[in-house]
Order: structure tokens, then C-alpha cells, then sequence
């Protein structure tokens, strides 16, 4: 249990150690930090990120953050720069460099080739007097006063600002460039983010059967279109449009409530004013709408007209739920 406790006190110490430099970092913000921005918003080039060890690690996921969010971007490491990568950088880009001390080797054998191509160099360091900085046409400061390495030597506090910086950057242009979920979803095609920001109800529907009976069908047919359809539902039509629902649950009310079945139509065992949703509507307000008024299925509706069958197992298949 000791063991445990000083795990517990070394982690709580790594992260306090790190959130108060991160908190620290918000002062360091000056007009340096907003003629970055306004020079990477107006550029017709892309953003190159470059930068050592830890540092081209953070470089990676910066370039990562931008792409998904507006701003083209692309990783060159510097030790690579400096052995054939430099033509990675075009005419019109913006060269980020990170640095936590602005003064290896590396970076001071790239930066006076770097301007030698006339790009803007935004230096990335937490060293102000360094070459990095001095030669750089903006300076974003990450200082910190210690990383969390208890040697004081592990890039951890430092690449923790790398990162925040990163993404203040990230967020200012795409509220420059008025980036929306949209813009977010053509970013994202894939995965469960994607298709809650671009799938609608239209893209399901058409795979599934459409289940549908007159308000005349009588419960044998009912029960024959609901289960050879599969959906657990049937909409019941009359003069093409929607009169009703009858769902699994209202067959068990059925046999329930009537000794006698026979004779009873669709019209004698349906809902009225089912809950339906527009086939151009995304899928993920299908689900909200499922789970707000506890349902398994919509009927999908274009209009007036009846379109199909969305089902709660639709959304799980898909990644939705």
C-alpha cells in the first residue's frame, strides 16, 4: 500500500507540476503570438512544422491538428532537413520551429538555410536569447521553470506547452477561417465522428425493407409483414400516406387484450400520429429523438411521403450509439 501511495503522490506531482506550467503559458501569449496567426492565415502556402527528438514528435501531431482543422500542414524533421528533406519547404509556405532551447545543433545549422529561401520562421522555444528566437521573424514562448523529470531532464513540462501551443494555434485560425462541424466532417469521413456529423437517416434507410400494410390488412398479414421485414414494425397506409404504426409491442397488447383475433384489421390495433423523421435529417438527431421518446424505430418520412424504416440497431451497427 506504501508502494501505492508514493505511485499516487508522484503521478499528482507530474500533473500539478505540468498544469501550473500550462497555466503559466497563457501569460506569455504577447503580439508575437497574434502576428503568427494573422501570418499563417494570410499565407498561400502551407505550414511546414520541423523540429528534434521530442520536439519534431510534437511537430507531428501539431501538422496532424491543422490539416483536421483548415490549415494545410506538413511535418519535416530537421535532422532529415538537413540531409536532402529541405525542398519539403516551397516559395509561399510558413516554417514552424520548435526548440525547447533554440540552440542545437540541428536547428542552428537549418535556420540560415531556412532564410535563405525567404520563408517566414516562427521559432517554438523557451529560450528568448537563443539562436532559434533571434533569428526567427515571430517567437512563441514555451517557457517553463522545470519539466517534471524529478532529474530535470526528460522533455515533459516542456513538450506539454509545445502541445497547448500547438493547439491555441490550431483553434485561432479555425475561428479565422470560421471552420464548422461540416468543414469538420469532410475532415473526418471515417469513424464514429464523421458519421454523426455527415450520416443522415436517407443513408439507412435504403438498406433496410420497408414494411407497410392498408388500414384494411388483417392481423395475419400484420404479423407476416412485420416479420418477414425484420424491423419489429409495420406503417400502416392509407391513399399513400401514414395513418399509423403497429410495432412488436402492439401484437402482444393484441393477443392480450382479444380472446378473439379474428376480423381485427391494422386500422383496430395501430398507434395514431407515429413519431417520424425526415429522411435528410443526420442520424445522430434520429437517435436523440429515439431516446427522448424511448423507441427503437422511426418511421422515415420525405415530406408527406413515406420513405422507410430507421431502427435503433441501424444507429448501433453504424457507430452512432
Amino acid at each position: 500500500m506504501s508502494n501505492h501511495k508514493a505511485i499516487l503522490a508522484t503521478a499528482k506531482k507530474t500533473i500539478i507540476t505540468e498544469s501550473d506550467a500550462i497555466a503559466h503559458l497563457s501569460t506569455l501569449l504577447d503580439d508575437q503570438f497574434a502576428s503568427t496567426v494573422n501570418c499563417i492565415y494570410e499565407s498561400v502556402g502551407r505550414v511546414v512544422i520541423t523540429g528534434i527528438g521530442k520536439s519534431a514528435i510534437i511537430a507531428s501531431k501539431i501538422v496532424a491538428t491543422l490539416n483536421s482543422t483548415g490549415t494545410p500542414a506538413i511535418f519535416m524533421h530537421a535532422a532529415d532537413a538537413i540531409h536532402g528533406d529541405l525542398g519539403t519547404i516551397q516559395k509561399d509556405d510558413v516554417v514552424i520551429c520548435i526548440s525547447k532551447s533554440g540552440n542545437t545543433p540541428e536547428i542552428k545549422m537549418l535556420v540560415p538555410l531556412i532564410k535563405l529561401g525567404n520563408n517566414k520562421l516562427i521559432g517554438m522555444c523557451g529560450n528568448l536569447d537563443s539562436f532559434l528566437a533571434e533569428n526567427a521573424d515571430f517567437v512563441l514562448n514555451t517557457f517553463v521553470k522545470k519539466e517534471a523529470c524529478p532529474n530535470n531532464l526528460a522533455p515533459t513540462t516542456s513538450t506539454t506547452a509545445q502541445l497547448v501551443m500547438g493547439d491555441a494555434l490550431a483553434i485561432c485560425l479555425l475561428e479565422l477561417r470560421g471552420f464548422s462541424s461540416q468543414d469538420f466532417a469532410k475532415y473526418h469521413p471515417g469513424g464514429t465522428l464523421g458519421k454523426k456529423l455527415y450520416l443522415r437517416v436517407s443513408d439507412i434507410v435504403g438498406n433496410n425493407l420497408k414494411p407497410q400494410v392498408g388500414v384494411d390488412a388483417d392481423v395475419k398479414q400484420v404479423i407476416i409483414e412485420i416479420s418477414e421485414k425484420m424491423l419489429g414494425v409495420t406503417a400502416v397506409m392509407s391513399n399513400d400516406k401514414i395513418v399509423g404504426i403497429i410495432t412488436d409491442g402492439d401484437i402482444r397488447r393484441m393477443l392480450n387484450k382479444y380472446e378473439n383475433i379474428n376480423g381485427l384489421k391494422a386500422k383496430d390495433i395501430m398507434t395514431t400520429n407515429p413519431k417520424t423523421i425526415g429522411a435528410d435529417v443526420l442520424a445522430i438527431k434520429a437517435l436523440k429523438k429515439m431516446r427522448s421518446n424511448s423507441l427503437s424505430q422511426l418511421l422515415a418520412v420525405d415530406g408527406e411521403e413515406y420513405v422507410g424504416v430507421v431502427h435503433l440497431h441501424n444507429l448501433i451497427n453504424e457507430g452512432i450509439l
